[in-house]
């Protein structure tokens, strides 16, 4: 006994840990988080082939799928039944669980279909079947419209289209005079009609330009804001599909519209970016009923709707919304109103564009930001200030005793007199509010525009229990209501150095400020979409949000943009056609080649590379035609940088080290997805292509006597190193002239929007993290914490955080990128796509001695925490099923190694796959790991 004992004590930790992974005890292995092109219940999708993902839950370690099956079926009854009478896929032996293909026979537009899926792992144990899950397909042509009229209340007149040029104030270098549009009155349209029987699902798809908002009995159908999603009108617009099955009534039923400008049609009157118009607002919809007997109705846009104009009196995405509630006119869209003295409906060609179903998530609201403190500014009005800079709209609760008015004029920054500062942020933008003025408490928000904002100032209106000598309304409440694109948040990260953690949180109110139906650079004075941001800020923004599906919109926008040379231009959907280097610039253009890349490498989505392929072969070949001996140099390079002059063009490096890396990067992602495609000539055409660049990069930028790129900037060593185009024996010194540049300005940055990303990528992947810690821990370098000690409460547009331009932008916000795989440690291996296989490799650096860092990917959530002391480094891993993992440790000798209290050479299934002079690498397979590394 007392031998044994000893023996018995030492295996109790092992014990338990088999116990913990579901060795000793009754196993849990089950399939969850359908969805159906990277939505959960998508009521649009494609009906030549969505694509079903899932994700397994194993309490077991190392759990891998080894086979899966799939019913498809059009009723929830036939599902139960376990009856696939759609599409039984049978046993498929494979370990794919993300985008898997339909493979059934062809579905049917506007119809719903539900599904479930089973899985099998490596040892052949079977899971129960996944709760059901469903999905709707669109309406793909336009017969399936069933005749629906594009209507609007007025029709469409001559009127300017657009201003080639334009930016509102100036054209070809000479000011633009009031230009007339048409002046568009805003409509509300109404229909009624009859549900005759029980229904079994009723649907609605409707698209309004420029944006709508669609009422059913009277209350709003969803909680979307500025639907549909902006496209180039000219040639593609998106409908919305709802569900309304719950909404509608037995008998009398009314469905009402109403419509704003958003980008089909700018107003003249106030602040505009851009000068032009489409037409006058209108709208298409189709309302179909699926009764319980199998019998279907449809009500479709037509000349029996009704037009009156609504109580929006005017409406700009650039210039504001005013609404007079004095002319609302009360049950307008519900059934039984009196609409006789309302106008006949006029058809319309419409745009005469294709319709294709709303790609990306809709924006909604997403928080409520309340006011933190008011004041007096000089001229009398009063000002309330939110504590947050966002984007978003006001939302104004006033009592008023007759129908007077109230300016409400937002804005990011306040003058020396207290009022708000447009300067920088397109100025006039405001909002006029006309009350009813009966006494009660009135709530009002704009319906069909968004500005970026911190400070409301309120004129016209004093607040409640003030003194009120004018007996003026009164403001009972200004709530800001934070409006953005509502990808999910996939990313969590939080460490022991509180300026990081505010670092992290300054960018992520750009970022989310900036995602609109597409990634703006600014929600207030462009709120255009500038390509670079999308490649140069995807890992920040994909880390922290799941946006595959605008991303996927934002290529599709590529796409609709590209010119027929080939070229795409720097803003995308293009409404407007700036000055050569502001349309064509590779750093910008080449998005359309890298974001497909891009969500095959995040996402595993092939798709969109299969689809654009040939097009950006097209881009490619364009860039070449543009180049001299392969050197392409032209364009606006790297933006902003920090040089002698005031920020703008690039300064520090030639426009031809930004413009060729970007041309050899996309040549280099062709010749991968000709790989993925099976493109083999293509393979070898692009390689030797690379191989071209290449030598022609380093012969023109790079000194073999002083060892140095161009002008031995950051920005053109770390582009050199990241890009791979620096020959092996030069990478030590091109990495350390890259370090002793930052060195030599007391860590200081130099580089600009380009840049900048490339001198954090460059530095993490060559084991200098330290480096990029001692750029970011101050407050006395333009940088963040320079931002955030001049009152920045998210990304302002120039690292001198001037008062001048924009005071939310989504550029330079390329440090939450390393927050998370850098000092988090979670990447991917190279050639892993949608984190199949993971990298777990935290780089710890400065007095950060502890984080926590979370991502979920396609196949789930990755979580690594880890702490570092004198004693022991301590590192916590969460890897899902289906995923494999390498975790990093500082150890050299695996003895030093213990998990879950046990030495790591006794773990099952754990291995030391690499070794380093400081570091060892262990395979893992899915489950929570602590690991512990003794001093």
């Amino acid at each position: 006994m007392k031998k044994t004992l000893p023996v018995l004590l030492r295996t109790l930790p092992l014990l338990f840990l088999l116990y913990s992974a579901g060795v000793l005890q009754a196993q849990v292995f089950s399939v969850s988080e359908l969805r159906c092109e990277q939505s959960q219940r998508p009521l649009a999708v494609d009906p030549a082939g969505p694509r079903l993902s899932w994700q397994l839950n194993a309490d077991r370690r190392g759990c891998l799928q080894s086979a899966y099956r799939i019913l498809v079926a059009d009723s929830p009854v036939a599902l139960a039944d376990d009856n696939g009478n759609v599409w039984d896929s049978g046993k498929v032996f494979s370990d794919r669980s993300v985008l898997v293909p339909y493979g059934g026979p062809a579905l049917q537009p506007g119809k719903a279909y539900c599904w479930k899926v089973q899985a099998w792992d490596a040892d052949g144990n079977l899971s129960p079947w996944s709760l059901p899950a469903s999905f709707g397909t669109g309406l793909m042509s336009m017969q399936d419209w069933n005749g629906a009229k594009w209507i609007a209340m007025e029709p469409d007149v001559d009127s300017l289209k657009c201003i080639e040029g334009n930016t509102g104030k100036w054209k070809d270098g000479g000011p633009v005079f009031d230009k007339p549009v048409a002046p568009y009155k805003l409509p509300q349209l109404r229909r009624e009609f009859t549900a005759t029987k029980p229904v079994k699902r009723a649907m609605a798809y409707i698209c309004g330009l420029g944006q709508f908002e669609m009422f059913l009995n009277g209350e709003k159908v969803g909680d979307h804001f500025l639907d549909p999603a902006w496209t180039k009108f000219d040639k593609e617009a998106q409908y919305v599909a709802f569900d309304i099955t719950g909404e509608l009534r037995d008998g009398k039923n009314a469905v009402g519209v109403m419509l704003g400008n958003g980008y089909y049609h700018t107003p003249h009157g106030r602040y505009l970016k851009l000068l032009f118009s489409y037409g006058a607002p209108k709208m298409i919809c189709k309302l179909q009923i699926e009764y319980a007997d199998g019998t279907a109705q449809t009500v479709v846009s037509d000349d029996k709707w009704r037009a009156s104009e609504s109580p929006v009196t005017f409406s700009s995405i650039y210039g504001g919304e005013d609404y007079d509630a004095s002319a609302v006119q009360p049950g307008w869209a519900e059934p039984g109103f009196d609409d006789r003295k309302w106008k006949k409906a006029v058809l319309t060609q419409g745009a005469g564009v294709k319709l294709i179903p709303q790609i990306s998530e809709p924006l909604k609201v997403m928080e409520r930001i309340p006011t933190v403190r008011r004041f007096r500014a000089a001229n009398g009005n009063w000002v309330y200030d939110l504590g947050q800079n966002a984007s978003g709209i006001v939302q104004l609760t006033v009592r008023a005793v007759t129908p007077q008015s109230i300016k409400l004029i937002p804005g990011e920054l306040i003058n020396d007199d207290s009022t708000v500062n447009q300067r920088a942020s397109g100025a006039p933008f405001y909002h006029v509010y006309t009350a009813r003025g009966d006494g009660s408490s009135e709530t009002w928000h704009p319906q069909f525009t968004y500005y970026g904002f911190r400070y409301v100032e309120v004129e016209g209106a004093v607040p409640a229990g003030e003194s009120n000598p004018g007996a003026l309304p009164e403001v009972i409440d200004i709530t800001g209501l934070h409006t953005r694109n509502s990808a999910a948040q996939v990313g969590t990260f939080a460490c022991s150095d509180p300026l990081f953690n505010k670092i992290h949180t300054l960018i992520d109110w750009a970022v989310r400020s900036n995602m609109a139906s597409v990634l703006t650079d600014c929600p207030h004075r462009e709120k255009l979409g500038w390509l670079e941001v999308t490649h140069l800020m995807g890992g920040s923004i994909q880390y922290r949000y799941d946006i595959s599906r605008l991303y996927a919109k934002q290529v599709n926008d590529m796409r609709t943009a590209q010119h027929a040379n080939g070229m795409v231009p720097t803003i995308a959907p293009q409404y407007v056609t700036f000055s050569p280097d502001f349309i064509d610039t590779p750093e910008w253009g080449s998005a359309f080649v890298i974001i497909p890349w891009n969500l095959y490498e995040w996402y595993g989505d092939l798709a969109p590379l299969r689809d654009n392929y040939e097009r950006m072969k097209r881009y490619v070949d364009y860039l070449g035609s543009r180049a001299d001996n392969h050197i392409v140099a032209y364009g606006l390079g790297d933006w902003y940088d920090i040089g002698p002059d005031r920020p703008g063009y690039a300064q520090l490096t030639s426009n031809g080290v930004t413009a060729t890396a970007i041309y050899y990067q996309d040549v280099k992602i062709l010749e991968r997805a000709a790989r993925l495609l099976g493109k083999e000539a293509d393979v070898r055409k692009y390689a030797a292509l690379a191989s071209d660049i290449k030598r022609a990069f380093n012969e023109k930028f790079f000194d073999k006597k002083t060892l140095k790129y161009d002008r031995d900037s950051q920005t053109a060593n770390s582009i050199a190193l990241h890009m791979d185009l620096v020959e092996p024996q030069y990478k030590a010194v091109v990495r350390q002239n890259l370090i002793d540049d930052i060195r030599r300005r007391g860590n200081a940055l130099t580089a600009g929007d380009v840049g900048y990303r490339y001198v954090l990528r460059a530095l993490e992947e060559n084991d200098a993290s330290e480096v990029i810690y001692d750029m970011n821990s101050r407050y006395d370098v333009p940088g963040y914490g320079y931002q955030l000690a001049h009152g920045a409460t998210c990304l302002t547009e120039s690292w001198q955080a001037y008062r001048e331009v924009s005071n939310n932008h989504c550029m330079l916000g390329h440090l939450m990128e390393w927050l998370y795989s850098g000092l988090g440690g979670i990447r991917q291996s190279p050639g892993s796509a949608g984190y199949k296989e993971i990298v777990i490799r935290p780089q710890v650096v400065g007095d950060i001695h502890s984080a926590a860092v979370s991502f979920r990917s396609p196949y789930g959530l990755i979580r690594s925490e880890w702490s570092d002391s004198p004693q022991q480094y301590r590192q916590r891993v969460e890897i899902p099923a289906n995923t494999t993992a390498l975790v990093y440790l500082p150890a050299v000798d695996p003895a030093a190694v213990s998990e879950s209290g046990v030495p790591l050479g006794e773990v099952p299934g754990l291995s030391v796959r690499e070794r380093g002079k400081d570091y060892l690498a262990v395979a893992v397979g899915s489950g929570i790991y602590d690991f512990r590394v003794a001093r």
